[in-house]
């Protein structure tokens, strides 16, 4: 269904606190695109050569038999003791078996994945529990030729628990990757002040190459050991723990080498905020990085306000770097960006589930409601119910890399579906309409797509990302606007800087004659066929999702 006629959302959603408890988590890590159809393929990975095709197996299962995923719930081969320390309940386990979680994961799976019938009903006896999780989604291809499900995933439930708390372990550097495959090139794309990455003995600035981690070579490294290492690294999970560096800085043509000591770190969402004076007129510039941290309600708040008073005439809104979060903050944002003019009555984004579920959210079993765009703070960090300040701009010019995902995207449709022109520059983003519940069982908390997020007119087929109009061989969403490479040679903000530089060069001329030779490039597709052993990763998963508030008590399938 589409929003186009869903009512207004009858009062705000539950405010809830840094403390994310029981949160709707959005897709991770690489595009998906539109529901059903479209390409093709056998189940990717093995089935045992046991398999029987039909019948009965000597554990019970039964092909095209589902029981309810209840049935086998906490049933675990391990199971856990003791209290858990989030929740201060005791763990609901009781002593089961591999094949019992496993028959809860097929059961769960059928009932509320989004492409529930192209999962192949394989005999749950056969598996390990991660094996068989890995088997229970589509095979299928996207129109890219990518697999429709990149976002499949799993934590341990203590991983997952400890990032809902607000704990984020790191150095506070973000890196990018302009080349994945040997000779790989990472990039400091930015640091936290204040952080290990921006202090002595490491001072990383904006530019600098990675070059090894740990004694092992980021460039040329190719086996899984090795990539493992320089994840491990890049992505620490311990508050403490050291790691060496190795560093090539801008101008220089000798590298360094330091250690970085991990430890608990504080993003600041809204890293920069400035007024530009251009031939447009008067340009206000944000960075926006972070929408999990709830303190980016007030940052962004504040910086309309600035921006407001400087009386801008556009907005370049920097979402490179921003890899999702709170969807409550992106609709608030895009409020304060077009304002009531052209958001009143809009829907900013709603939910549509698997066939089963034309009307009701299965998870909730709720009937499907539209966030509008959030006039009013939901109070993340500033008491809920106060109005939230307006640019009342009719267009805006959004930069974006491989890197800008699922509610940063968000943005982008929800604007676009309540008629704001949305002009784009940097390279294609990640493509992430879909969704899920996370779910835990066992100790184990499992991502699996279960619902597609639309804007007021019902589109949310960007599975390829969305992409500037003159980007190369592109399979995303076209937008105005120009292909264009992080340019590392000049700092965040900066208007000589390239993909800024080519944002206020389209708005003295809006024509696509004034983009510099297309180079953004960042095809979803490619990067999907690097999730691979040789994969290196920049940021967890957990950092890019789209969240929002879960209703208490929902029904278990």
């Amino acid at each position: 269904m589409t929003d186009a006629d869903g009512p207004r959302i009858q009062g705000k959603l539950m405010r809830f606190g840094h403390a994310l408890r029981g949160i709707l988590i959005c897709a991770a890590l690489l595009p998906v695109t539109g529901c059903g159809g479209g390409g093709g393929g056998a189940q990717a990975s093995a089935v045992p050569a046991s398999q029987s095709a039909t019948g009965t197996s000597s554990d019970g299962w039964i092909p095209g038999v589902y029981a309810p995923a209840s049935d086998y719930a906490e049933r675990c081969a391990v199971p856990r003791t003791g209290t858990d320390p989030y929740t201060g309940k005791p763990y609901p386990d009781v002593p089961g078996t591999v094949t019992d979680q496993n028959n809860w994961l097929r059961s769960w799976t059928h009932a509320l994945y989004y492409w529930y019938s192209e999962v192949p009903d394989l005999d749950p006896g056969l598996y390990s529990t991660a094996q068989y999780f890995d088997l229970m989604k589509t095979a299928q291809t996207d129109p890219s030729g990518a697999p429709k499900d990149r976002f499949h995933f799993s934590y341990p439930t203590a991983t997952w628990e400890a990032m809902e708390q607000g704990t984020s372990v790191g150095y506070g550097v973000q890196w990018a990757i302009v080349s994945a495959s040997p000779p790989r090139k990472v990039i400091v794309a930015y640091t936290q002040p204040g952080t290990p990455a921006a202090s002595a003995p490491a001072d990383l600035v904006r530019g600098a190459q990675l070059l090894d981690v740990d004694g092992v070579d980021v460039v040329n490294s190719t086996t899984a050991t090795d990539i493992d290492t320089i994840n491990a690294a890049l992505s620490p999970t311990t508050n403490g723990e050291t790691h060496s560096f190795t560093v090539l800085d801008p101008g220089s043509s000798t590298p360094r080498t330091f250690t970085m000591q991990a430890q608990d770190i504080t993003d600041q969402p809204v890293l920069l905020v400035k007024t530009l004076s251009t031939a447009a007129g008067t340009v206000g510039y944000i960075l926006y990085n972070d929408q999990i941290d709830v303190s980016a309600e007030s940052e962004l708040i504040q910086a309309i306000n600035t921006l407001k008073a400087d009386g801008v005439m556009h907005l370049v809104l920097d979402l490179r770097y921003n890899g999702g979060g709170l969807l409550g903050l992106a609709s608030e944002l895009a409020y304060m960006i077009a304002g009531p003019t052209e958001t009143a009555g809009e829907t900013f984004y709603v939910q549509q589930f698997n066939d089963q579920y034309p009307t009701t959210n299965p998870v909730t079993g709720t009937a499907i409601t539209p966030m509008p765009f959030f006039d009013t703070t939901q109070g993340f960090s500033v008491a809920a119910g106060q109005a939230l300040p307006t640019l009342d701009l009719s267009s805006v010019y959004v930069l974006t890399s491989a890197e800008t995902c699922s509610a940063s995207e968000a943005i982008i449709n929800g604007l676009r579906g309540a008629g704001v022109q949305v002009y784009q520059f940097g390279s294609t983003t990640c493509g992430k309409p879909y969704g899920f519940y996370p779910q835990d069982n066992c100790g184990t908390t499992y991502f699996s797509i279960e619902f597609k997020g639309v804007n007021a007119v019902g589109f949310g087929n960007f599975g390829d990302g969305f992409s500037p109009q003159n980007t190369p061989s592109s399979p995303g969403v076209t937008l105005p606007g120009c292909s264009v490479a992080d340019d590392f040679a000049h700092a965040l903000g900066d208007p000589n800087e390239a993909v800024l530089s080519a944002a206020l060069a389209y708005m003295a001329d809006p024509s696509s004659s004034v983009c510099p030779a297309p180079t953004g490039g960042g095809s979803p597709a490619l990067q999907a066929k690097q999730k691979s052993p040789a994969r290196i990763r920049v940021r967890s998963e957990l950092r890019e999702m789209l969240i929002l508030p879960k209703p208490p008590h929902g029904p278990r399938p």
